[in-house]
This record gives structure tokens, C-alpha cells and sequence, in this order.
């Protein structure tokens, strides 16, 4: 479901990696001929009713039982596609963010003890090979050591962004949903609970604060505004800056995204995929962020929040 989105693609290759077939795909729009580099003879529609009820002529007419429905659609919609599935008697594998609100996981927990099915979500930085030596030093690390962390993280958008559903806040989130989510939660899963939440920027394109977790103080910065991007990145052409340092020792994170959605399905396949549970500190995150008070610039500031205030 979304097979048109800009994150489909990686969900396809991944389905065809593990060896699995995509039966029917779905898209309000219909410029989705990328579906034909992996799965020629999928059928397609644009409309929900036709293909909720074509998977229902296939368990009839066929007993093509379907197993699983990869969700890549707009984020207002996870939920109700989430349910979609259960109703099935599928799995759902459902990209980030999982659903908008932490009330939304509570109420799919409870439909999932009732189906068939299970609900899975794409962490896929809980797999990147930095991160999971990161976890692993800081797991062996002294028990009552904290970590300064910064994170930078600089995607730049055009104007269409805005126009779309991603520049909807009630429909995406905001950017720290948005282009965040993921950050948080691999936050949470390297440095435990969350201590303490502060907003220091949260604009239509640009947000920043502190976030204080077991084993960390941690500043972040967000942006798609490319007069964010530093200066001698742009004299190199890019449109991206990705930072993460750690004691003042930066991480190497350029590399190892490309096969990590595949990777995600694998372990699904093989029931060790992120349910629920694994999304709910990350979602009250990008909650209490949307819904927060912007507070007063002490000493734990990301230093590019005072670029732009």
C-alpha cells in the first residue's frame, strides 16, 4: 500500500530479496511503473475499495490466503492500514512512524491480541553496523557513565514538501516526525529511558532540542531549509549533512543504509521483527516534541539553533 511513495521502492527490493511475491499493490497515483523492475504481474489499483476487495475475491475464489501488507502511505493513514491488515488475518510491516499518537499503539496492541496477524515495523538503524557497535559500547561501558551526544541531521526539501501531505502537520507529524522518528528511537534503544524532553526550535521546516536519557545528554538538530547546510558543504555541491558525535568523536554514518530494509524483512520473516513495544518510546517522543513548549536557550543548546534565532 503506497507502492507510488518515495520509500516503496526499497520495500519491493526487499520483498524480492527474500524470495517473496507481491500479489496486488495499491496508489492513488498511477506513475508506478517501478513495480514492473520487481514485480511485473502484481495487480494494481488506485482505489481502496477495488483492492480490499480484490484480496477478498482471492481468498474466495483462489484461497490466496495474504500473509503480510507492506505499508508505505502517507503517516495519518498507518493506523487504519495497520487495521486493514489484521482484519485480513495478514502481518503488517508498516514504515516509520508507526502511527502519529502513543494512544493509537495502545488501541492496535488490543486488536492485535485478537488476530491473526502481528504488527512490524522498519527500525533499520537498529541494524546499521554503527549503531550496533555503538549500543555495544555503551552497554559494556561503566554503568554510570553519561555521554554527551549531538546530532545533526540536514535533508534538504524543496517546495513541494510543503504542499504535500509530509507539510500537514496533522497528516505527517512535522518534521521532527517526519525526518526524525527513526533518530529518536535509535536514541532510546542505544541510551535507555527517556529523563528529559526540551524544545528549543520547532518551526515548519527546522527543529531542535534537548533530549536526556539513562546514558546520554543529547542535542539534536533538524532541518530540510537548505540555508541551514554549512556552508563548505554546499561549496561541495550536497544538499545533505548528516552528523553524529559522540564525546566529541564523531561517527562514521555515510554508509550501510542500502540493504538494511531487507535485512528488516528478513528478521521479520523470521518473527524477530520490531513490534509495538519497539515503537512506543520513540512515538511519545515525537509526540511530547509536537506538542511541547518552546523553552529558553541555556547550556544545552544545539549550536546551530543559534544560527537561526
Amino acid at each position: 500500500m503506497g507502492v507510488g511513495g518515495y520509500i516503496a521502492p526499497r520495500h519491493l527490493k526487499a520483498i524480492k530479496d527474500t524470495e517473496n511475491n507481491l500479489i496486488a499493490a495499491l496508489d492513488r497515483f498511477d506513475s508506478v511503473g517501478v513495480i514492473d523492475s520487481y514485480f511485473p504481474d502484481s495487480d494494481f489499483f488506485v482505489e481502496f475499495e477495488r483492492f480490499d476487495r480484490h484480496i477478498e475475491k482471492l481468498k474466495r475464489r483462489k484461497n490466496i490466503q495474504l500473509d503480510y501488507v507492506s505499508i508505505c502511505t502517507p503517516n495519518y493513514l498507518h493506523d487504519s492500514h495497520i487495521r486493514m491488515a489484521l482484519r485480513r488475518g495478514a502481518s503488517a510491516i508498516c514504515e516509520k512512524p508507526l502511527v502519529l499518537n502513543p494512544w493509537n499503539i495502545d488501541a492496535l496492541e488490543e486488536i492485535e491480541k485478537e488476530s491473526e496477524g502481528s504488527v512490524n515495523t522498519i527500525l533499520q538503524l537498529r541494524l546499521h553496523p554503527s549503531i550496533i557497535a555503538l549500543k555495544e559500547k555503551v552497554d559494556k561501558g561503566p554503568n554510570d557513565k553519561i555521554y554527551d551526544f549531538d546530532l545533526t541531521y540536514l535533508t534538504s526539501r524543496g517546495n513541494w514538501y510543503h504542499a504535500s501531505w509530509k507539510g500537514d502537520v496533522s497528516k505527517s507529524g512535522g518534521i521532527a516526525t517526519n525526518i526524525g522518528v527513526h533518530f529518536y528511537d535509535m536514541l532510546s534503544w542505544v541510551f535507555g529511558e527517556v529523563k528529559e524532553n526540551r524544545v528549543h526550535l520547532l518551526t515548519e521546516d527546522s527543529a531542535s532540542g534537548y533530549l536526556e536519557f539513562e546514558k546520554a545528554r543529547v542535542r539534536w538538530f533538524l532541518s530540510i531549509n537548505y540555508e541551514n547546510i554549512p556552508e563548505d558543504v554546499k561549496l561541495q555541491g550536497k544538499r545533505t549533512y548528516r552528523s553524529i558525535t559522540i564525546d566529541g568523536e564523531e561517527i562514521e554514518f555515510s554508509t550501510g543504509f542500502t540493504e538494511l530494509h531487507t535485512r528488516s524483512y528478513e528478521g521479520i520473516l523470521k518473527g524477530g521483527g520490531f513490534g509495538l513495544t519497539d515503537a512506543k518510546t520513540s512515538i511519545q517522543i515525537v509526540h511530547d516534541i509536537r506538542n511541547a513548549e518552546i523553552s529558553t536557550l541555556q547550556n544545552d543548546y544545539h549550536p546551530f539553533v543559534k544560527k537561526i534565532s
